[in-house]
């Protein structure tokens, strides 16, 4: 750290994104990046807007917005498109939380929380999981405190139930409630319609995961239109021109083509079964999970063992070094013969032996 580095910044603990090696070929499931690429038709419309660089985007997004709410079912003053999720979340922190206005989120959950929480000044009230993994609604009823929740919740992959969501929003009118979900098309049930009934709700999507655009950088902010004309102070002061003009016409085009990502979700979803009942063949605790990755640990071998053994033979994999899941991995479902590459290597990997460690 430079001499200057502002003080008010210098104990930041910086979220620390999934590793992107060059050194070899890797079997990558560690990022949860979709294993299928975009449509033939996103591609093309990001390259008609090459040619364009020179000029700046629509810091509106129209034709975006337009689309994206018909795609989720609300209007277009509802929708705010950001620069992948994580900068809705950053909105959110700035727009709705200080010093007297806590966040509260999961102990184990999406690792920019408690991030955003320190570069905001922003006090976090951090809930514990069940002993199960599993989010406890009771424990946010009544809070008087803004809350997000990823649901699916990462790392885990288990979602809770719109009704759940729905006590949370109503038992906290005069707080934002922000539902993070990143990983909903993979077999959660989304809770946009209720931001028709409840003023206090935003939920956040992206496009990264079913949608095949994690490079392209694009997410949404979805919410009646008094919390996204707040939202949209923020980002004005910040980055009004937040969405560059070849991810927008990506993200329109693949709203067009929606039908083919849904059609890879469902691939993804019958993988995560096949890959599920292969890992409990062979002993794993796997997490049940409604999202594009599975959380699993065995007791023969640890979280970080395995995760070194798997990368030592090219598949990468996902390990955090937590309390309470420091025994798991998180892996990304991949295609078929990804994970039937991934399978073979722990199979061996539990043929030599293992290790505790």
């Amino acid at each position: 750290m430079s001499r200057f580095m502002s003080a008010r910044h210098a104990a930041l603990t910086p979220y620390t994104p999934g590793e992107q090696p060059r050194d070899m070929a890797y079997t990558k499931l560690n990022t949860n990046e979709s294993p299928y690429p975009p449509s033939p038709a996103v591609a093309a419309a990001a390259e008609r807007e090459a040619g364009r660089l020179n000029l700046y985007c629509d810091p509106t997004c129209a034709e975006l917005c337009r689309k994206a709410a018909a795609l989720y079912g609300v209007e277009p003053e509802n929708i705010l498109p950001v620069n992948g999720s994580d900068e809705i979340l950053y909105f959110a922190f700035t727009a709705f939380g200080d010093e007297t206005h806590p966040f509260a989120f999961p102990d184990i959950s999406y690792g920019f929380y408690p991030v955003y929480a320190d570069m905001c000044h922003v006090p976090a009230h951090i809930i514990p999981l069940r002993d199960d993994f599993s989010i406890d609604p009771g424990d946010y009823i009544g809070l008087n405190e803004n809350i997000v929740i990823a649901n699916p919740n990462a790392p885990t992959g288990m979602a809770l139930s719109v009704s759940d969501i729905e006590s949370i929003v109503r038992a906290n009118p005069d707080r934002v409630v922000v539902i993070d979900e990143a990983y909903i098309d993979f077999g959660g049930v989304s809770c946009v319609p209720l931001i028709k009934t409840y003023d206090n709700l935003l939920v956040t999507q992206t496009f990264s995961k079913s949608r095949s655009l994690a490079g392209a950088r694009l997410g949404f902010g979805i919410a009646c239109q008094s919390l996204i004309r707040d939202l949209n102070t923020v980002k004005y002061s910040v980055n009004p021109y937040n969405v560059n003009r070849m991810t927008q016409a990506a993200g329109a085009a693949a709203i067009d083509d929606n039908a083919y990502y849904m059609e890879n979700c469902r691939r993804i979803v019958d993988t995560r079964a096949n890959t599920a009942r292969a890992l409990e063949a062979l002993g794993f605790t796997v997490l049940p999970s409604c999202s594009n990755f599975l959380f699993a640990a065995h007791p023969a071998i640890g979280g970080g063992a395995l995760y070194r053994a798997l990368k030592a033979r090219g598949v990468l994999v996902r390990h955090f070094d937590k309390p309470r899941i420091d025994g798991f991995v998180r892996i990304t479902i991949g295609t078929p013969e990804q994970m039937d590459i991934l399978l073979g290597e722990i199979r061996a990997i539990l043929q030599e032996g293992g290790s505790q460690a």
